[in-house]
């Protein structure tokens, strides 16, 4: 993003990793700030965009790419507090900020709403979990709902569906995938590159769901055993 010369607002709940993001896209030429908020704090989003409206006066481009999976997968050992938590992130945290940002969007005369999904909210099973994947799934259904609504209004909403992607929240599972398995899957630059075509198409076009999923199926049979019975 900041390549395509956006300044780049980079959200994350510890400093450490975001002034790493900030040096790199300075040191590359671009221009980035960082803002931490936690989205399990039901005002954190709130918060933020006001941060970012004050600061900036509108923000053009909305990328939802926070996520939270609990350790636990199984339908049978999840507890409200775990469900409430991924819930929050996954859904309410994006909503929230979308419905703060959404006003100056409008009376800007158009913006973009990149939401990433996860295969598990089309495809759920309990390697991902229940209260992930129905998340997931919740999280893309009001993207839908919200284009109906803004879409007439200049503003874009995308939903992108990434498979396996290796990333640390992989270390949250019953059997966290080994370095060959990790060698077998998409990687966070992959989704990059879609959200960055989500966000630089002309304004007249706009990608309503994307599916990126691994070229490489794994076995999955060891992974799904073991979520079923880890309940702590």
């Amino acid at each position: 993003m900041a390549g395509e010369g956006a300044t780049v607002v980079v959200n994350g709940r510890r400093q450490g990793p975001l002034d790493e993001v900030v040096a790199a896209i300075g040191a590359a030429g671009g221009k980035a700030l960082t803002a931490t908020a936690d989205l399990t704090d039901d005002e954190a989003a709130s918060r933020l965009a006001d941060r970012c409206l004050a600061d900036h006066g509108c923000v053009d481009v909305l990328v939802n790419n926070a996520g939270f999976s609990s350790s636990v997968r199984s339908a049978r050992h999840l507890d409200a507090a775990t469900w409430t938590d991924v819930w929050r992130v996954n859904v309410l945290g994006p909503a929230m900020l979308a419905r703060a940002l959404l006003p100056a969007m409008i009376d800007a005369g158009g913006g973009t709403i990149i939401t990433v999904s996860s295969v598990a909210g089309l495809r759920p099973n309990v390697m991902a979990g229940a209260a992930y994947g129905s998340a997931k799934a919740a999280v893309a259904n009001w993207m839908t709902e919200l284009a109906s609504e803004v879409r007439n209004l200049g503003v874009r909403c995308s939903t992108i569906f990434p498979g396996e992607i290796d990333t640390p929240i992989l270390d949250r599972r019953a059997l966290p995938p080994d370095d060959d398995q990790r060698a077998m899957m998409a990687r966070p630059e992959d989704v990059a590159e879609a959200v960055l075509l989500c966000a630089t198409l002309p304004a007249r076009a706009m990608i309503d769901e994307l599916v990126i999923t691994p070229t490489r199926q794994r076995d999955l049979t060891a992974d799904m055993a073991a979520a079923r019975e880890k309940s702590s």
